[in-house]
């Protein structure tokens, strides 16, 4: 099954003087969803913002918010992240002791059911819950900072997991390292929803969103 092309501009990117302004400007400017990266300096080496920042971002747009936690536990927080207007909550493999129960209760709470693999993570843990999740997210980069090089690897873990999906309808993201120059093979290998920060945040204004978002989609048609 073939999906939409979605650019997700991570907001970790953003001037967060201005974050609700910024989210809706990116979305203006032709974003597709807004990526949310929730750290909390012990799943990984950052702390970034919780459920009450994602609140109030809301009413900025009505676009998909694309929720990453990079938290462990992560199931005490679902519910909150969900009240606060997630439209789609991801988890890492690692993140519990039980990740088909982490995602059932995503599922229970409305919201779009995603599961990320780090660059170690065995892709087999995707075996026996590809029917249980609406989204697979590759990380291309290790979690927890913005700024890093694309990992190679990372295409031939893509092309693999497109493989495992076959034609369920589900989304395949990456983070990490994603430019003008590494989305084009990522879009190859399979992936189409790619999670962008700096290539989309650079040039601090609406106009240059405009034009790093445009570079972006004309690279991975390419």
């Amino acid at each position: 099954m073939t999906l939409p092309l979605r650019i997700a501009p991570s907001i970790l990117a953003a001037d967060f003087s201005k974050l609700g302004q910024e989210v809706k400007d990116v979305i203006d400017a032709g974003a597709d969803w807004v990526h949310l990266d929730v750290m909390d300096g012990h799943f990984v080496p950052n702390i970034s913002f919780g459920p009450d920042v994602i609140k109030s971002l809301r009413p900025y747009t009505d676009a998909f918010f694309d929720c990453h936690l990079m938290i462990s536990p992560a199931d005490p927080y679902l519910e909150a992240f969900a009240k606060a207007g997630c439209d789609g909550i991801t988890v890492h493999a690692e993140a519990g002791a039980h990740l088909h129960r982490s995602l059932q209760t995503i599922r229970a709470l409305g919201k779009k059911v995603g599961v990320t693999l780090n660059p170690a993570t065995p892709i087999s843990v995707l075996e026996d819950v590809l029917d249980d999740v609406d989204l697979i997210l590759v990380m291309s980069v290790n979690p927890g900072f913005g700024g890093q090089k694309f990992i190679p690897s990372a295409l031939d873990r893509i092309s693999r997991i497109k493989s495992l999906i076959g034609d369920r309808p589900i989304e395949l993201e990456v983070d990490g390292g994603i430019t003008a120059e590494t989305i084009g093979a990522a879009h190859k290998a399979g992936a189409n929803v790619f999670v962008a920060g700096s290539a989309v945040y650079k040039g601090g204004a609406k106009d240059a969103y405009k034009a790093n978002i445009a570079a972006l989609v004309s690279a991975a048609k390419a």
